[in-house]
């Protein structure tokens, strides 16, 4: 019998960490002389992989120079941390949801763009890395909406499509588990409106983490 598995994206999902990205990715573009982009691109863009990221926010430039900016971004990023300046608070219910499913017999896993030190570190800090089985990031995958790191996961977890459920706050995490044959959740508390995510084909989108909990079923 196949393994049940939750992938939560994490941006967005597990934390909110808009006002480190924001942070960042203004950073980035005052580092190379242009000005920055408005706050909702860069949270519209979330969830990305940052080259591709940078080509939503800057799409008239070269992939060199994306690939340039994603750089400074991570370089930003990385003095935020060295100057305690990061802020990935869990939202409100996750880490009581995480454990609880955990418990319940689910295997957990993450679907981020983030790297993987990046999302070491996050889960580390809140204490719950070890809830999860498989951690799927964008140094080791096409960006979102391909289904790779989907696939991975379910492959490490031993769970098939029907028994494995995404949950994302994006369209792009929509696209990903609906390309990769599985259900589908929204959040209605991250970065696209629920409205997109119903666009995108969501099965049901949650308001808070209890009503997550039961759109997740029973394990």
């Amino acid at each position: 019998m196949s393994n049940r598995l939750v992938v939560f994206d994490c941006d967005g999902t597990l934390v909110d960490s808009q006002h480190s990205i924001c942070t960042a990715m203004t950073r980035a573009f005052e580092d190379v002389q242009l000005p920055p982009p408005e706050r909702l691109a860069i949270l519209s863009a979330v969830g990305l992989s940052l080259p591709v990221a940078m080509a939503r926010l800057l799409p008239d430039a070269e992939a060199d120079f994306h690939d340039h900016l994603a750089d400074r971004y991570k370089l930003a990023f990385q003095a935020m941390r060295r100057e305690q300046g990061v802020q990935e608070p869990l939202y409100p219910g996750i880490a009581d949801l995480v454990a609880e499913l955990d418990a319940a017999g689910w295997l957990l896993g993450v679907a981020t763009g983030k790297s993987d030190r990046g999302l070491n570190l996050c889960l580390a800090h809140h204490g719950i890395i070890d809830r999860f089985v498989t951690l799927q990031t964008a140094d080791r995958h096409p960006s979102k909406p391909h289904p790779s790191m989907l696939m991975t996961a379910m492959a490490e977890a031993g769970a098939e499509p029907e028994t494995t459920v995404m949950i994302g706050d994006t369209s792009f995490d929509i696209a990903m588990g609906l390309a990769a044959g599985v259900r589908s959740i929204g959040v209605a508390w991250g970065y696209h409106l629920p409205g997109e995510l119903v666009a995108a084909g969501a099965h049901a989108v949650a308001m808070d983490s209890a009503e997550l909990r039961g759109h997740i079923g029973a394990p």
